[in-house]
């Protein structure tokens, strides 16, 4: 299966938590990171999923934000991968960012130029990857 998303990760699921209507889900993609996913509950029932299952978390490159800085920011979203820029393709309108994870995954973002020059992007930096848990699919093989 060919895909759109920019960022797959392989793992398995460390937490299920079921709420009214949607379960939080984490899945740790190795060397030390996991996503956290919030999906329906109908969605879990209908993947089978359960600790240690094997899943597939997508997230679209659109979707990641960055964050660069040394200064304490509270957020609402519960994925905050932190790393190193690893790659920076720049142009007049947007860009294409890659951030390293310490466990060696890369983080694929797209933000416009205007943030590339907010932020004072270059390869090498530290940046995290910010990603809202709705934002995650979960899939599993077939």
């Amino acid at each position: 299966m060919k895909i759109s998303a920019r960022n797959v990760f392989k793992g398995s699921v460390d937490h299920l938590e079921r709420g009214a209507v949607h379960a939080e889900v984490g899945v740790d993609i190795g060397g030390g990171s996991r996503i956290v996913a919030t999906i329906t509950n109908t969605s879990v029932r209908n993947l089978g999923l359960e600790i240690g299952s094997a899943v597939v978390a997508l997230v679209k490159a659109s979707s990641v934000l960055v964050l660069v800085g040394e200064d304490a920011v509270r957020l609402s979203a519960r994925n905050c991968l932190a790393g190193t820029v690893s790659r920076l393709v720049d142009g007049p309108v947007g860009a294409e960012v890659s951030i390293r994870l310490a466990g060696g995954s890369e983080v694929h973002a797209t933000i416009t130029h205007e943030s590339v020059l907010a932020l004072g992007l270059k390869v090498g930096m530290a940046a995290t990857a910010v990603i809202k848990a709705s934002s995650v699919i979960l899939g599993v093989g077939a």
